[in-house]
Protein backbone atom coordinates (compact mmCIF):
# COMPACT_ATOMS: atom_id res chain seq x y z
CA UNK A 1 0.00 0.00 0.00
CA UNK A 2 1.53 3.30 0.81
CA UNK A 3 2.84 4.86 4.15
CA UNK A 4 3.96 5.10 6.90
CA UNK A 5 6.94 4.10 5.10
CA UNK A 6 8.38 7.74 6.08
CA UNK A 7 7.70 8.47 9.73
CA UNK A 8 9.63 10.49 12.47
CA UNK A 9 11.54 7.71 13.77
CA UNK A 10 14.84 8.49 11.36
CA UNK A 11 13.99 12.40 12.06
CA UNK A 12 14.81 11.61 15.69
CA UNK A 13 18.59 10.54 16.25
CA UNK A 14 20.25 9.79 12.29
CA UNK A 15 21.73 13.11 12.08
CA UNK A 16 24.87 13.00 9.52
CA UNK A 17 27.96 13.51 11.86
CA UNK A 18 30.60 13.00 9.09
CA UNK A 19 29.40 12.75 5.84
CA UNK A 20 27.24 15.29 3.74
CA UNK A 21 23.85 15.46 4.73
CA UNK A 22 20.55 14.89 3.18
CA UNK A 23 19.21 17.93 0.77
CA UNK A 24 15.90 17.85 -1.28
CA UNK A 25 17.47 17.98 -4.51
CA UNK A 26 19.22 14.56 -3.76
CA UNK A 27 15.92 13.28 -3.18
CA UNK A 28 14.44 13.85 -6.33
CA UNK A 29 17.59 13.15 -7.98
CA UNK A 30 17.14 9.70 -6.53
CA UNK A 31 13.46 9.61 -7.44
CA UNK A 32 14.04 10.23 -10.98
CA UNK A 33 16.53 7.13 -10.71
CA UNK A 34 14.00 5.06 -9.25
CA UNK A 35 11.35 6.20 -12.37
CA UNK A 36 13.66 4.77 -14.82
CA UNK A 37 14.15 1.92 -12.43
CA UNK A 38 10.84 1.41 -12.51
CA UNK A 39 9.79 2.25 -15.87
CA UNK A 40 11.91 -0.40 -17.86
CA UNK A 41 10.58 -3.28 -16.73
CA UNK A 42 7.45 -1.91 -16.59
CA UNK A 43 7.58 -1.28 -20.59
CA UNK A 44 8.90 -5.20 -21.18
CA UNK A 45 6.37 -6.75 -19.46
CA UNK A 46 3.58 -4.81 -21.03
CA UNK A 47 5.47 -5.77 -24.25
CA UNK A 48 5.05 -9.12 -23.20
CA UNK A 49 1.49 -9.24 -22.67
CA UNK A 50 0.93 -8.03 -26.32
CA UNK A 51 3.10 -9.81 -27.32
CA UNK A 52 1.31 -13.03 -26.42
CA UNK A 53 3.66 -14.70 -23.93
CA UNK A 54 1.20 -14.26 -20.84
CA UNK A 55 1.71 -17.06 -18.62
CA UNK A 56 5.64 -15.28 -18.86
CA UNK A 57 4.07 -11.92 -18.47
CA UNK A 58 1.54 -12.99 -15.41
CA UNK A 59 4.70 -14.58 -13.62
CA UNK A 60 7.20 -11.66 -13.86
CA UNK A 61 3.88 -9.89 -12.74
CA UNK A 62 3.54 -11.77 -9.65
CA UNK A 63 6.78 -12.12 -8.60
CA UNK A 64 7.83 -8.31 -8.80
CA UNK A 65 4.41 -7.66 -6.79
CA UNK A 66 6.13 -10.21 -3.85
CA UNK A 67 10.06 -9.35 -4.49
CA UNK A 68 8.72 -5.73 -3.85
CA UNK A 69 6.94 -6.31 -1.17
CA UNK A 70 9.31 -8.02 0.86
CA UNK A 71 12.30 -5.45 -0.35
CA UNK A 72 9.85 -2.93 1.10
CA UNK A 73 9.30 -4.88 4.46
CA UNK A 74 13.45 -4.61 4.63
CA UNK A 75 13.45 -1.04 3.50
CA UNK A 76 11.24 -0.04 6.47
CA UNK A 77 12.61 -2.15 9.30
CA UNK A 78 16.36 -1.72 8.62
CA UNK A 79 18.85 0.32 10.52
CA UNK A 80 21.43 -0.06 8.04
CA UNK A 81 21.39 3.32 5.45
CA UNK A 82 24.34 1.96 3.62
CA UNK A 83 21.78 -0.62 2.37
CA UNK A 84 19.14 2.00 0.86
CA UNK A 85 21.08 2.50 -2.29
CA UNK A 86 20.56 -1.08 -3.24
CA UNK A 87 17.45 -1.89 -1.90
CA UNK A 88 15.34 1.13 -3.23
CA UNK A 89 16.66 0.64 -6.73
CA UNK A 90 15.80 -2.96 -6.35
CA UNK A 91 12.51 -2.32 -5.01
CA UNK A 92 11.68 0.10 -8.15
CA UNK A 93 12.70 -2.63 -10.52
CA UNK A 94 10.38 -4.97 -8.90
CA UNK A 95 7.62 -3.33 -8.78
CA UNK A 96 8.46 -2.28 -12.87
CA UNK A 97 7.75 -5.45 -13.80
CA UNK A 98 4.31 -5.62 -11.55
CA UNK A 99 2.98 -2.45 -12.87
CA UNK A 100 3.86 -3.07 -16.33
CA UNK A 101 1.99 -6.45 -15.89
CA UNK A 102 -1.45 -4.61 -13.78
CA UNK A 103 -0.91 -1.77 -16.74
CA UNK A 104 -0.85 -4.09 -19.65
CA UNK A 105 -4.14 -6.06 -18.52
CA UNK A 106 -6.05 -2.86 -17.97
CA UNK A 107 -5.43 -1.47 -21.45
CA UNK A 108 -6.05 -4.65 -22.91
CA UNK A 109 -9.81 -4.48 -21.56
CA UNK A 110 -10.19 -0.22 -21.86
CA UNK A 111 -7.93 1.29 -24.51
CA UNK A 112 -6.20 4.17 -23.77
CA UNK A 113 -6.60 3.95 -19.76
CA UNK A 114 -3.02 3.48 -19.33
CA UNK A 115 -1.81 7.02 -20.52
CA UNK A 116 -4.64 8.35 -18.85
CA UNK A 117 -4.10 7.06 -15.69
CA UNK A 118 -0.05 8.48 -16.05
CA UNK A 119 -1.36 11.77 -17.13
CA UNK A 120 -3.54 11.86 -13.98
CA UNK A 121 -0.83 10.26 -11.67
CA UNK A 122 1.51 13.27 -12.69
CA UNK A 123 -1.18 15.80 -12.16
CA UNK A 124 -2.04 14.65 -8.98
CA UNK A 125 1.91 14.30 -8.08
CA UNK A 126 2.59 17.84 -8.92
CA UNK A 127 -0.50 19.81 -7.42
CA UNK A 128 0.25 18.18 -4.36
CA UNK A 129 3.55 19.14 -4.73
CA UNK A 130 2.55 23.02 -5.22
CA UNK A 131 -0.32 22.87 -2.60
CA UNK A 132 2.72 21.84 -0.44
CA UNK A 133 5.31 24.33 -1.84
CA UNK A 134 2.76 26.67 -0.88
CA UNK A 135 2.06 25.75 2.42
CA UNK A 136 -1.75 25.64 1.52
CA UNK A 137 -1.56 22.18 2.68
CA UNK A 138 1.09 21.22 5.93
CA UNK A 139 1.65 17.74 7.43
CA UNK A 140 0.19 18.95 10.79
CA UNK A 141 0.19 16.07 13.32
CA UNK A 142 -3.65 16.02 12.93
CA UNK A 143 -3.36 15.42 9.42
CA UNK A 144 -0.80 12.82 9.61
CA UNK A 145 -3.05 10.98 12.20
CA UNK A 146 -6.17 11.20 10.19
CA UNK A 147 -4.03 9.98 6.79
CA UNK A 148 -2.36 7.13 8.38
CA UNK A 149 -5.72 6.14 10.07
CA UNK A 150 -6.78 6.04 6.40
CA UNK A 151 -4.41 4.21 4.96
CA UNK A 152 -4.04 1.19 7.63
CA UNK A 153 -8.20 1.39 6.83
CA UNK A 154 -8.01 1.05 3.05
CA UNK A 155 -5.55 -1.79 3.73
CA UNK A 156 -7.73 -3.63 5.85
CA UNK A 157 -10.29 -3.18 3.36
CA UNK A 158 -8.01 -4.48 0.95
CA UNK A 159 -6.84 -7.72 3.31
CA UNK A 160 -10.76 -8.61 3.58
CA UNK A 161 -11.54 -8.35 0.34
CA UNK A 162 -8.03 -10.49 -0.20
CA UNK A 163 -9.44 -13.51 1.98
CA UNK A 164 -13.41 -13.17 1.05
CA UNK A 165 -12.11 -13.93 -2.84
CA UNK A 166 -10.14 -16.65 -1.63
CA UNK A 167 -13.53 -18.30 -0.30
CA UNK A 168 -15.25 -17.00 -3.33
CA UNK A 169 -17.07 -14.03 -1.78
CA UNK A 170 -16.87 -9.88 -2.17
CA UNK A 171 -17.24 -7.12 -0.10
CA UNK A 172 -20.71 -6.04 -1.71
CA UNK A 173 -20.40 -2.91 -4.03
CA UNK A 174 -17.17 -1.21 -3.35
CA UNK A 175 -15.61 -3.05 -6.15
CA UNK A 176 -17.96 -2.72 -8.32
CA UNK A 177 -18.26 0.14 -10.95
CA UNK A 178 -21.16 1.19 -9.35
CA UNK A 179 -21.82 4.72 -7.27
CA UNK A 180 -20.59 3.14 -3.87
CA UNK A 181 -17.62 1.54 -5.94
CA UNK A 182 -16.89 4.41 -7.69
CA UNK A 183 -17.14 6.46 -4.87
CA UNK A 184 -14.79 4.13 -2.91
CA UNK A 185 -12.12 4.75 -5.43
CA UNK A 186 -12.56 8.22 -5.12
CA UNK A 187 -11.72 8.41 -1.48
CA UNK A 188 -8.79 5.82 -1.73
CA UNK A 189 -7.21 7.91 -4.35
CA UNK A 190 -7.44 10.80 -2.24
CA UNK A 191 -5.91 9.31 0.38
CA UNK A 192 -3.09 8.18 -1.51
CA UNK A 193 -2.80 11.90 -2.89
CA UNK A 194 -2.55 13.51 0.32
CA UNK A 195 -0.02 10.31 1.62
CA UNK A 196 2.27 12.16 -1.01
CA UNK A 197 1.80 15.34 1.69
CA UNK A 198 3.49 13.10 4.28
CA UNK A 199 6.40 11.96 1.79
CA UNK A 200 7.29 15.47 1.06
CA UNK A 201 7.16 16.72 4.35
CA UNK A 202 9.97 13.63 5.24
CA UNK A 203 11.92 14.88 2.86
CA UNK A 204 11.77 18.36 3.80
CA UNK A 205 12.55 17.62 7.68
CA UNK A 206 15.37 15.36 6.92
CA UNK A 207 17.19 18.07 5.21
CA UNK A 208 16.72 20.42 7.68
CA UNK A 209 17.36 17.75 10.68
CA UNK A 210 20.97 17.06 8.43
CA UNK A 211 20.04 13.20 8.19
CA UNK A 212 23.04 10.98 6.47
CA UNK A 213 22.83 11.53 2.73
CA UNK A 214 21.67 7.69 2.43
CA UNK A 215 18.53 8.84 3.59
CA UNK A 216 17.96 10.40 0.42
CA UNK A 217 17.31 7.22 -0.64
CA UNK A 218 15.04 6.32 1.50
CA UNK A 219 12.77 9.56 0.97
CA UNK A 220 13.18 8.60 -3.13
CA UNK A 221 11.69 5.21 -2.05
CA UNK A 222 8.84 6.15 0.07
CA UNK A 223 7.94 8.51 -2.82
CA UNK A 224 8.01 5.82 -5.09
CA UNK A 225 5.70 3.68 -2.89
CA UNK A 226 3.08 6.23 -2.84
CA UNK A 227 3.24 7.11 -6.66
CA UNK A 228 2.71 3.73 -7.65
CA UNK A 229 0.07 2.98 -5.28
CA UNK A 230 -1.41 6.42 -6.86
CA UNK A 231 -1.48 5.25 -10.39
CA UNK A 232 -2.79 1.73 -9.55
CA UNK A 233 -5.96 3.57 -7.76
CA UNK A 234 -6.24 5.60 -10.81
CA UNK A 235 -6.11 2.86 -12.96
CA UNK A 236 -8.70 1.29 -10.67
CA UNK A 237 -10.95 4.19 -10.62
CA UNK A 238 -10.91 5.27 -14.85
CA UNK A 239 -11.70 1.14 -15.11
CA UNK A 240 -14.61 1.63 -12.94
CA UNK A 241 -15.63 5.01 -14.59
CA UNK A 242 -15.22 3.66 -18.64
CA UNK A 243 -17.28 0.60 -17.14
CA UNK A 244 -20.16 2.73 -16.69
CA UNK A 245 -20.09 4.24 -19.99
Amino acid sequence: MSNPVLNDKYLESEKALESAPMSVVGAINKTVILLICLLVPAIYTFSLVFAGFMDKAQLLTMGGALVGFIIALVMIFSRKPNLFKYLAPAYAVAEGFFVGGISAFFEASWTGIVLQAIIATLVTVFFMLALFRAKIIRATEKLRSVIVLSTVSVAAIYIIQMIASAFGRSIPQIFTASPIGIGFSVFVVIIAALNLILDFDFIQKGEENMLDKEYEWYGAFGLMVTIVWLYIEMLKLLAKLSSRE
